[in-house]
């Protein structure tokens, strides 16, 4: 066994050291992601989705090539380790990998976008807290 040093960079997942506890993030992950999808150069949004959104499969015309919808949407999907905020909209979307169509496409790049805006988002563990885990079951 070999002693690397302090954990700082592993899978995606960045780990920052704070006095008041540890902050993961995936902000180079997300970055990359942001360039890989070339919109870099694009607006940002402050919400990760419109409100009154209502997606079905039959919106839009079908996309021709699916294969970046479905390379988009799988990172996203990693992405919400770290950011619950944007796990449910990310859960919309990925309900159409099979059959992607522009509407929904527009929907991912809007969230890309808003990814752009709180790129330094993470989660805070603090270290004046004690963590309690706790698990809710719904018994229907």
């Amino acid at each position: 066994m070999k002693d690397l040093g302090s954990f700082n960079y592993f899978l995606g997942l960045e780990v920052y050291r704070r006095s008041n506890g540890y902050l993961l993030s995936q902000a180079k992950y997300a970055s990359d992601l942001l360039v890989r999808s070339r919109i870099t150069n694009s607006n940002i949004a402050s919400t990760s989705l419109d409100l009154n959104v209502h997606l079905t499969p039959y919106d839009g015309v079908p996309l021709e090539d699916v294969s970046l919808y479905r390379q988009l949407v799988g990172s996203l999907i990693y992405l919400t380790v770290t950011r619950p905020d944007i796990a449910y909209v990310v859960h919309i979307v990925r309900q159409f990998m099979t059959a992607p169509r522009t509407i929904h496409f527009t929907v991912v790049l809007r969230i890309l976008r808003y990814i752009k805006e709180t790129l330094g988002h993470g989660l805070l563990f603090s270290s004046q807290f004690s963590l309690v885990l706790s698990g809710y079951s719904d018994a229907d």
